[in-house]
């Protein structure tokens, strides 16, 4: 049997669920980025914190020195911690307006956060041009898979 990606879920701010979002789906985005992202990678396990804005802003301060929340953040694990890329941590408050500005429902806007996190602890980026035009094209493959709308599109069209 060939071994599966394991997914870990935290759930520390209540509200996610109470706002319709589903673990699952949420989960299946992270597998989803994991094969697509890197398809070799066939036993990776990461965790996804689902939180609030409070602790993404300390998160945010601590490790990137820019005291605001954020959307999502991405931590890969340490080189020596094999098989184990890192977390992706998520912020409701955030993610919210996000989705209201954007006309989408909280659901698929976590999971397209949530794809967008894995691909970073893939080593995926979007600092140079070059660099955001691959991560961005996966990015949209993969959410189209899902079911989803290209957020790129949205904000070319606005």
């Amino acid at each position: 049997m060939k071994p599966r990606n394991s997914v870990s879920l935290v759930v520390e701010e209540p509200n996610w669920r109470r706002r319709g979002v589903e673990l699952p789906v949420v989960r299946g985005a992270a597998r989803l980025a994991l094969l697509r992202g890197a398809p070799e990678q066939s036993a990776a396990q990461l965790t996804i914190l689902l939180s609030h804005d409070e602790r993404l802003r300390a998160l945010n301060a601590q490790f990137r020195g820019i005291d605001a929340p954020t959307n999502v953040l991405a931590f890969p694990a340490t080189a020596t911690s094999k098989g184990y890329l890192g977390d992706v941590a998520l912020a409701l408050g955030v993610a919210e307006r996000e989705a209201t500005r954007a006309g989408i429902g909280l659901c698929a806007h976590a999971q397209h956060l949530t794809v967008h996190g894995v691909l970073h602890l893939l080593g995926y980026d979007h600092v140079s041009v070059r660099e955001a035009r691959i991560m961005e094209r996966l990015e949209t493959a993969i959410l189209h898979e899902l079911g989803l709308a290209s957020p790129y599109a949205r904000i070319a069209a606005e």
